[in-house]
């Protein structure tokens, strides 16, 4: 027969302040609620099994949660370091990438001070691709691939920069274009029978 598992009574009237708090809390992390709940219906008699069925969910979990709490104290209601896999890029280098994304890629053509069109980089691309992302993030010593570097792009939504059309031009003969046609295509009446 499994002994009775009971929350052990707080250290001090702080502890027992901070427990009652954070169980009424709205604004903080639901799963810190739900353990300080548990520790406070402990607290008042009720089992593991009635805990469990209360906050909707499984007696071992109310029992690992109640056993942490009576070893650790409040600290025993946060998450275990360590939970899940590391992260293979650090938090450096995936802003290294998404501020790579963003700059002005080498082979891009600018006016330089007497007006010509040069590029830093003839023989790179003028706009940036993912292969051409992962290329340059790897040369700078971030071990990456292209994939990767998709899923960063997409989750902080930065958008790659595409190149745009000149609209100006030093060049005296230069004609601007002319008004853009419309992008519909007009619908045709039935004829008559």
């Amino acid at each position: 027969m499994p002994k009775l598992l009971f929350a052990r009574p707080p250290v001090d009237a702080e502890e027992e302040r901070q427990i009652r708090k954070l169980a009424d809390a709205r604004h903080a992390p639901a799963d810190w609620i739900m353990r300080a709940q548990m520790i406070v219906s402990s607290r008042q008699g009720l089992r593991t099994s009635a805990i469990a069925a209360k906050l909707g969910c499984h007696m071992q979990t109310v029992r690992e949660r109640i056993e942490r709490f009576n070893a650790k104290g409040l600290d025993g209601l946060g998450d275990r370091p360590g939970a899940g896999r590391k992260p293979r890029i650090t938090k450096v280098e995936r802003g290294r990438i998404i501020a790579l994304a963003r700059s002005t890629p080498p082979g891009r053509l600018a006016r330089d001070e007497t007006g010509d069109l040069i590029a830093a980089d003839e023989g790179a691309p003028p706009q940036w691709t993912l292969d051409g992302l992962t290329a340059a993030a790897r040369a700078a010593g971030i071990l990456i691939a292209r994939s990767q570097v998709r899923r960063i792009l997409r989750a902080e939504k930065v958008r790659r920069r595409h190149t745009r059309s000149w609209a100006t031009s030093t060049d005296p003969d230069f004609a601007p274009k002319g008004p853009r046609s419309s992008t519909s295509t007009p619908t045709r009446r039935p004829r008559p029978r």
